[in-house]
């Protein structure tokens, strides 16, 4: 064995909890200093519950890392920080268009609901690590957490607790509580999709015909693509819900790209998809009205303000705010409806600038990074394609939200992870950094040394089977 061999053999992961820490007490410092500068900016004067609010938010996160200190002492050591400060921020800005709100006229308590809800999360986050010992388990679940995943989206369109909310049909409805349970759906299809794909790769990459350099799929293996382009375009069809149908259809082709390392998965998927979108404008009203006011935004508001109202004016306030912003209070970012969740990032821009959009997509940038980090250093295929899986929700999510608020691509009504305010995709998505962090334990994590007794039996085996 060559020295080089040797010292990669002999390489381990350090444990970087003390930089954790570290990063947290930055994290908490966005966070914190955020809700009290809107205090500031708004009331001109620190806000009564700063203290209560800080402690509270400081416990979750500190319980967050001792927990991982203790069953996880190897996990990625920028996950947490990086969650901890996209929600701190997101609940100071919460908090910014409820006061605005309220000096308008109207009462709203939804940074208190998202404290609640990132209090759930957090929770979760913290039973899926301690219940988790071994993220390889999930795999023994592959079909059925796929069966679950399809009730789940399904329940929607059941009378009784089915609820359309402003066109889209992506709610249940549960004594006082709504619940997406699209977001859920969304971490158990990772799981399908990688334990599948596991088992199935090897298929899935053999060649069939050749065109202009890329050598395409075979027919016989279009299955599993055309079930779910299906899946798709029914939640587009039978849910209105664009935003979903895209990110399910795109993350099963991002992993299965990466399982097959096959491009003609990707020409056939983008095929697909423009043949899906196309006949979607043509056949279905709310999709050609959704395109048209991408195309057409100043169009439609100057005959019919109510459609394009939403676009329209968060480029106003992101073209108001600038490079740097207005500062908290300075800006009218309650002017967008529903800011709060669909268009958080133009409230951002506006009262931060541009420059506070970038560090935020940043950060997104970083959870991505770190996903794909963990999947490359993974010793099993399915902790590689399910970290993979993970990752790609993240980047396709923000992609899909920020896209559609810059004007990129049409609107599709997704929320910003750990920034907008809603309770189902909050606790999803900590779940998601949960899990992502047993897979980057156990990746990191040395690899177990054989004693000295067992490296002797195996020698005196090979001497047996040479003797033979």
């Amino acid at each position: 064995m060559s020295q080089t061999s040797s010292s990669l053999m002999g390489f381990v992961h350090r444990r970087r909890r003390g930089a954790e820490l570290f990063l947290l007490v930055l994290a908490l410092a966005v966070g914190i200093g955020a809700y009290a500068a809107v205090g500031i900016g708004v009331q001109e004067k620190i806000p009564a519950d700063l203290f209560g609010y800080g402690g509270w938010l400081a416990a979750l996160v500190i319980v967050a890392h001792v927990v991982i200190r203790v069953v996880a002492p190897y996990a990625d050591p920028v996950l947490l920080p990086v969650v901890a400060a996209l929600n701190g921020l997101g609940l100071a800005v919460i908090h910014r268009l409820d006061l605005a709100k309220e000096a308008a006229g109207t009462k709203h308590d939804y940074a208190q609901q998202q404290l609640v809800w990132m209090t759930l999360g957090v929770i979760l986050f913290v039973a899926t690590l301690l219940v988790l010992r071994d993220h390889r388990n999930l795999q023994r679940f592959t079909y059925t957490s796929g069966l679950a995943a399809i009730v789940l989206l399904l329940l929607p369109m059941l009378p009784g607790i089915g609820k359309s909310v402003y066109g889209a049909r992506i709610w249940i409805h549960l004594g006082p509580f709504n619940f997406q349970p699209g977001e859920v759906a969304k971490v158990l299809l990772v799981m399908t999709f990688a334990g599948y794909l596991v088992l199935h790769r090897d298929a899935l990459a053999l060649a069939g015909r050749r065109v202009v350099f890329v050598d395409l799929p075979r027919g016989r293996d279009l299955g599993p693509i055309l079930a779910m382009w299906l899946v798709s375009l029914g939640i587009l069809v039978f849910q209105r819900d664009l935003g979903s149908s895209l990110l399910f259809f795109g993350l099963f082709l991002v992993m299965l790209y990466v399982a097959t390392e096959r491009p003609g998965w990707l020409v056939v998927g983008a095929l697909m998809f423009a043949g899906g979108a196309t006949a979607a404008y043509y056949l279905f009203p709310h999709v050609t009205d959704r395109f048209d006011i991408w195309l057409h935004p100043f169009d439609y508001y100057n005959k019919n303000g109510d459609q394009a109202f939403q676009p329209v004016e968060a480029q106003f306030g992101m073209g108001w705010g600038g490079l740097i912003g207005r500062g908290f209070g300075d800006g009218d970012p309650n002017r967008v409806p529903f800011a709060e969740s669909d268009f958080i990032v133009a409230a951002i821009g506006e009262e931060l600038g541009l420059t506070a959009v970038i560090a935020v997509v940043l950060l997104y940038g970083l959870i991505v990074e770190r996903a794909l980090r963990t999947a490359l250093i993974c010793r099993d295929g399915f902790g590689k394609l399910l970290s993979t899986g993970l990752g790609s929700v993240f980047a396709l999510q923000v992609f899909v939200v920020v896209g559609g608020v810059t004007s990129l691509i049409p609107l599709t009504g997704l929320t910003t992870p750990f920034l907008s305010y809603g309770g189902s995709s909050l606790v999803a998505n900590w779940v998601i950094v949960a899990i992502l962090l047993r897979v980057s334990d156990q990746a990191r994590r040395p690899a177990p040394q054989l004693s000295d007794d067992t490296t002797a039996i195996g020698d005196d085996a090979t001497q047996v089977v040479k003797l033979g």
